[in-house]
C-alpha cells in the first residue's frame, strides 16, 4: 500500500471513529431526567464531574456526541447519588462538565 492511501485510510478511521458513542447507559440511569436548569422543590444530592475524549490524535470529536456522552456519563452516576434528576453547571469545555445532582422524587 502507498504512503498516501495508507495516510488518507487512517484519517478516515480516525473520522469515522470520532462520531462513535462509546459510553453506555448503566442500569437505572435512564430514569433520570437532564433539566436544563436546577429544578426547584427538589433536594441537592450533590455534583458530579465526568469527561469523554474531546479529540482523538488531533481531530475534534464531534460537538453533540460529546455532549450525548458527557449527559449519559452523568446520568450513570446519579442512581449512586439517590438522585433522580442532573442539571448541567455550565457548558462543556474540553471533554469535561460538572453537573449537579438533585432527587426530585418524581
Amino acid at each position: 500500500m502507498n504512503k498516501s492511501l495508507s495516510s488518507a485510510l487512517l484519517l478516515s478511521t480516525l473520522l469515522a471513529a470520532s462520531g462513535c458513542t462509546w459510553v453506555h447507559m448503566a442500569p437505572g440511569a435512564s430514569a433520570v431526567r437532564i433539566a436544563a436548569a436546577p429544578p426547584t422543590g427538589c433536594e441537592k444530592r450533590g455534583e458530579v464531574e465526568v469527561s469523554v475524549k474531546h479529540s482523538i490524535a488531533f481531530i475534534e470529536r464531534n460537538d453533540v456526541r460529546v455532549r450525548e456522552e458527557l449527559e449519559t456519563l452523568a446520568r450513570n452516576e446519579a442512581p449512586g447519588l439517590n438522585a433522580d434528576t442532573i442539571s448541567p453547571l455550565g457548558e462543556p469545555l474540553r471533554g469535561s462538565q460538572r453537573f449537579a445532582a438533585f432527587r426530585c422524587g418524581r
